[in-house]
């Protein structure tokens, strides 16, 4: 492993199988350009842009596929070290602090963590718990993290279907500087025709 690599989690055929690095990327492949994401368009994916309402600004893409959802965001990171460890600390924490349990197993994409998230309810109904697999990759200079919901859980096929999805993303870090863990802008895809 090479000393830009030593403290990241890696994913040890990332180049290769993705996510990728925009530099890495097939470039004459018709991607969806949203800023720090370029999807890859396929069969029976929708997919929507998360919004801050107070700041109007995109937050995270949601891609629905597979009877699943994968909600990704891509972060600027250090040079020498990825996020992904420290994160999925926060996130524990996070999920332990809502009363949920969360358990760490190592999956197709590395290290992730699968949460039993309470879901609050409406006045009339009864609180449920969702399920959730946090995943991440440590890529150079960028950190992508997933959010896997729905069938992609627990179903084996669906499951495949959302990690290829997510290793078919690319993350377009940019040659601005960026504190670590600042959220790489994101924008609207272009109308198809107005390239």
């Amino acid at each position: 492993m090479s000393d830009e690599l030593a403290g990241k989690a890696v994913l040890a055929d990332r180049a290769t199988a993705g996510p990728f690095d925009e530099s890495e990327a097939n470039p004459v492949r018709p991607y969806i350009d949203l800023g720090g994401i370029k999807v890859l368009p396929r069969e029976g994916l929708n997919l929507r842009l998360e919004v801050e309402e107070q700041t109007k600004r995109i937050v995270a893409v949601g891609l629905d596929y597979a009877d699943s959802t994968l909600q990704v965001q891509p972060f600027a990171a250090p040079r020498s070290s990825g996020l992904w460890d420290e994160t999925r600390e926060q996130i524990r924490q996070q999920i332990r602090q809502q009363g949920g349990r969360v358990e760490e197993r190592e999956g197709p994409l590395g290290p992730e963590l699968l949460a039993e998230v309470p879901v609050a309810a409406g006045p009339d109904a009864t609180p449920g718990k969702r399920l959730a697999r946090f995943v991440g990759v440590d890529g150079p200079r960028w950190f992508l993290r997933g959010v896997i919901g729905g069938a992609a859980t627990s179903d084996v096929d669906a499951a495949a279907k959302v990690e290829d999805l997510f290793r078919s993303l690319v993350v377009v870090r940019g040659g601005t500087p960026m504190p670590p863990r600042d959220l790489i802008p994101l924008k609207m895809p272009a109308a198809p025709g107005t390239a």
